[in-house]
């Protein structure tokens, strides 16, 4: 097969991963002269198309043959899809002539299981590995860490990558145990364990070799099993603080041809994904728990978006006066967001806030009126009634996916 061929089939199969941004990677030296590819500038977060639109980052599989059977995967090992296999030299060839022609600014490299878990996170490690130490590449990598491998081997990949990541996959062990058999979930966290121990005695001592400096960030598939959103981000929430991630991202299950009865024909609405990335980002930014955002139920809305679905459910905590509330709380207020927050703030040491304060400062402003009391303004009181109408009328239209 071409090399032409071999790229179209594997940058298509490494579409389904999203957990590929760069966020946090720092600058590399290169022992004094400047190397190639860089970590800045244009958000490296885009995989390559074989439709020729420009990208900034080679998405790809090293294969997608693969031993395990797992349902959700269009590369199982029982998927009738074409399969293709890369050598590292021909990863490392692609990666400097797409470099070279300004098309990317980095690599991201995952693949199928093939002969075992260290063969294959040894092919990971050698594309890394010629790309920094032969060709000097000083641009963004990202590795996917195959969770059986030997801890030796995810120790190397650490030093040569600048993000590894290690999928959870499915959000509990009874979902993977059914639809992924042949997966552990004890040796998936193992490994993103010594990810973050890694990382943390790489910052520890000021002398020792970096060690994956953009941290780690996993994937959950959204809609291939049972779980609720409660579920999906209880267990996020659980990564967030157990292993110090970066991200989790969280990928819509897309059926394909021939898939197994154990998996749903139906994908879920995709606005559903879009409302657990609010959530994680409230989560993150905010400071909002999982059980803050959900409230009694187990779904989010999908007619409203996770912010103001907890404003909503709390109107005792409203109106918020802006002169005097915390700037965690004036966060947490529908249509400010953080940086607005903080302008905020520091405005009130200078003068009372007002209603045309928040205009020019671009707030949502059919958001918030109900929530906040300014020297100049202050909402009237609602009954439950209107509370009600005001949940109508603030639902999002089809198409607008706003969150402050």
């Amino acid at each position: 097969m071409q090399l032409a061929d071999k790229l179209m089939v594997l940058a298509d199969a490494a579409k389904y991963d999203a957990s590929c941004a760069s966020s946090g990677a720092p600058r590399r030296s290169s022992r004094g002269r400047s190397g190639l590819g860089a970590t800045n500038g244009t958000g490296i977060c885009h995989s390559f198309t074989p439709d020729g639109r420009c990208i900034s980052l080679l998405k790809v599989l090293l294969t997608n043959f693969c031993l395990y059977d797992c349902q959700y995967c269009i590369n199982r090992r029982s998927s009738s899809v074409p399969r293709a296999r890369f050598l590292p030299e021909e990863v490392v060839t692609l990666t400097l002539d797409f470099y070279r022609r300004n098309l990317i600014s980095g690599l991201f490299l995952s693949s199928g299981i093939i002969r075992s878990a260290d063969y294959t996170m040894e092919q990971l490690v050698q594309v890394a590995r010629l790309l920094r130490e032969t060709h000097e590449f000083r641009g963004y990598i990202h590795l996917k860490t195959i969770p059986d491998a030997d801890p030796g081997l995810i120790a190397l990949a650490g030093r040569y990558a600048d993000r590894l990541s290690v999928n959870v996959e499915l959000p509990t062990e009874a979902g993977l145990g059914r639809l992924a058999p042949e997966k552990d979930g004890r040796s998936i966290r193992q490994a993103m364990r010594q990810i973050h121990l890694g990382g943390k005695e790489a910052a520890a001592e000021t002398r020792a070799p970096r060690f994956a400096p953009a941290g780690q960030s996993t994937q959950m598939i959204v809609g291939a099993d049972d779980a609720s959103d409660r579920i999906i981000l209880t267990s996020a929430e659980q990564l967030y603080r157990g292993y110090g991630l970066k991200r989790v991202y969280y990928s819509a299950f897309s059926p394909i041809p021939g898939s197994p009865d154990s998996v749903p024909l139906q994908p879920p609405p995709l606005l559903r994904e879009h409302r657990l990335y609010q959530a994680d980002f409230l989560m993150r930014g905010y400071g909002f728990e999982a059980s803050e955002l959900l409230g009694e139920t187990h779904e989010l809305a999908l007619d409203i978006d996770p912010k103001l679905g907890w404003a909503l459910r709390n109107r005792d905590q409203f109106p918020v006066d802006l002169n005097r509330a915390e700037p965690r709380l004036i966060a947490r207020v529908p249509g400010i967001g953080v940086r607005n927050a903080k302008r905020l703030t520091e405005l009130r040491r200078l003068r009372q806030i007002r209603y045309d304060d928040l205009v020019r400062l671009r707030c949502s402003m059919d958001k918030l009126k109900p929530f906040v009391v300014v020297q100049d303004y202050r909402p009237r009181t609602l009954d439950g009634a209107e509370s009600s109408r005001l949940h109508l009328r603030l639902r999002e239209p089809s198409g607008q996916l706003g969150l402050w």
